[in-house]
């Protein structure tokens, strides 16, 4: 019954914004769905079937909006939440992908609350799957032991966050930095930066940023991720680097996105590399990973298509990683995880 009156309250609430929309131009109700059938297999723990969601796009309900405050200044909001169609629910953080709100002029973008940040923004951008899928880099760079047991909560979003986004028109350089105060939560204190510059086919951005831990170690990630269009084909690269003390993971990942009639082909190949740990963690020397994924959309509208990939992880020593972020459970040592995804995604 408590659920009911709280699932009801939100769509209350939800209307309510739509219809202040009808009233304010500026403001935009969005969302996405995305489902597919798949199938992994984690060695030794076996294979499983299913129905969820996000392998092209995840999928979430979002509202977004703008006020001009004259003199050149503008105010903006975004309020974004995963969803999952597979069963109806949403996650326990309502709006767990972004939560902000902004102030903007010529001099750039102010912008206040939960957001990706800097230095985990090119593990995706620099990806031909931009961070969905069995393919994605992310199956290294956002594992749950991507961290290397600091407890930092900062590997793609940041809670408490200020940032600051620099102006469009300085010649192709972008780039933003970001402070967070912890609030009494260990790994949640971070400050990070990121620059780029952009010049039509070609793309360069470099990354670095840093977490506070409840240790006198800090979690450290830094990356460098380039694009290039050369004709119809862009490839993709990106070099990613977590440090915590004396443990390292370096993630490496080259890819490939190719129109091909009415939808595009994509394709990588990763590698990921730890050491310093102790023999038998996960985390020394020798214990490493390879991704090799592919997959192809369909476009049927400039809002739906469908799609199908595929990817493996091959684990040496002692790695574990899975596709998909799936539970390695049961699954060996050594052994790889692999997988598929068909699915449909929907845009509005």
């Amino acid at each position: 019954m408590k659920k009911s009156v709280l699932s009801l309250a939100v769509l209350t609430a939800l209307a309510g914004l739509a219809s202040g929309a009808q009233a304010q131009s500026s403001v935009t109700l969005f969302g996405v769905l995305d489902l597919n059938a798949n199938q992994i297999k984690n060695g030794s723990a076996g294979s499983m079937k299913g129905l969820s969601q996000g392998a092209l796009n995840t999928s979430r309900l979002g509202l977004r909006g703008i006020e001009d405050l004259g003199g050149g200044m503008s105010a903006a909001f975004h309020l974004e939440g995963q969803i999952n169609p597979d069963n109806g629910t949403v996650t326990s953080v309502f709006w767990n992908r972004r939560s902000t709100v902004s102030l903007l002029g010529g001099w750039g973008e102010l912008r206040l609350g939960r957001d990706y940040n800097p230095s985990s923004r090119n593990t995706y951008l620099f990806e031909p799957y931009i961070g969905t899928s069995v393919g994605t880099v992310l199956n290294f760079t956002l594992a749950p032991t991507a961290t290397l047991g600091s407890g930092a909560t900062t590997a793609l979003r940041t809670n408490n966050a200020v940032a600051y986004f620099l102006p469009k028109g300085l010649g192709g350089i972008y780039g933003e930095a970001m402070v967070a105060p912890s609030e009494g939560a260990p790994g949640n204190k971070y400050l990070g930066a990121r620059l780029g510059y952009n010049a039509g086919a070609f793309d360069i951005s470099a990354a670095y940023g840093t977490t506070k831990t409840a240790t006198t170690n800090d979690f450290k990630q830094w990356n460098i991720g380039a694009s290039y269009t050369l004709g119809s084909v862009t490839l993709k690269g990106l070099y990613n680097v977590h440090e915590y003390g004396a443990l390292k993971q370096k993630t490496t990942a080259l890819g490939a996105s190719v129109p091909m009639g009415a939808g595009e082909f994509r394709a990588m190949v990763a590698a990921n590399k730890r050491d310093g740990g102790t023999a038998g963690t996960g985390f020394a020397n020798g214990d490493d990973s390879r991704l090799l994924s592919a997959g192809y959309v369909h476009n049927l509208s400039k809002r739906t298509a469908l799609y199908g990939f595929v990817g493996r992880i091959s684990n040496d020593g002692s790695a574990r990683l899975t596709v998909d972020g799936s539970s390695p459970a049961a699954m060996l040592a050594g052994e790889t995880s692999s997988g598929y995804q068909l699915g449909i995604t929907h845009r509005f």
